[in-house]
């Protein structure tokens, strides 16, 4: 490809990714407004179903290995982020509230916020702990280089189910692939995921390569 045809594929890129970021902030403004009682809701109820805050928040990764605070319905017993970093079906740490925003997928409707912000995009790689990160090979960093999502390629095949090694090579095959289409696809492809309560709880495979410096980290 020649020059003039290279700047014309920047220009491409760069006007679809401006394209992306509407989207994120038109979807975000617009789910806040018309959810806000219902947020409202889940968080109260968290707090009766058990003791804690109504609001998970964890230090995450974000576009190139940028820390981030994300923001989630707090799902597991005050204190769990003592205890194993990978969270299995039956675990004895989710609350009882918990186990049913875990099965909607509604926990993770604060994150709305974080797309707002501009720390999150609507479709993206799912962020990860920062220690993390800190562990990636090269290839490994490459799904750093996009912003990170509440729903992605990932979570339309296979989600949490998928042993680590085949999650990054599918968030790395999202970021070479990526385009609008794409991302348009990944979303008509998660409500059945969402509503099917698919791949919700981790595997432990590959997850190795991560625990000696986990420090009780959780994958919330």
């Amino acid at each position: 490809m020649g020059q003039r045809g290279s700047s014309w594929l920047r220009k491409t890129l760069g006007l679809q990714h401006k394209v992306k970021r509407g989207f994120d902030v038109a979807i975000s403004a617009s789910a806040l407004a018309a959810l806000w009682p219902l947020l409202a809701g889940i968080g109260i109820a968290v707090r009766l179903d058990s003791s804690g805050p109504a609001l998970f928040v964890q230090e995450r990764a974000g576009k190139d290995g940028q820390p981030f605070t994300i923001l989630k319905f707090r799902t597991m017993a005050k204190g769990s982020e003592k205890g194993d970093v990978v969270v299995q079906q039956n675990d004895a740490r989710i609350t009882r509230l918990g186990s049913i925003l875990r099965a909607t997928s509604l926990d993770e409707l604060p994150q709305l916020l974080n797309i707002l912000k501009g720390d999150m995009s609507v479709v993206g790689p799912r962020p990860t702990l920062v220690y993390q990160v800190e562990q990636y090979d090269d290839f490994q960093r490459r799904r750093l280089e996009m912003l990170p999502g509440v729903t992605g390629w990932t979570q339309v095949n296979g989600r949490n189910s998928l042993p680590w090694p085949r999650r990054i090579e599918l968030d790395v095959w999202y970021v070479d692939n990526w385009s609008l289409l794409l991302d348009l696809k990944i979303l008509l492809r998660t409500l059945p995921v969402v509503l099917g309560a698919e791949g919700i709880y981790g595997a432990r495979e590959g997850f190795e390569m991560f625990e000696q410096n986990a420090s009780g980290q959780q994958l919330h």
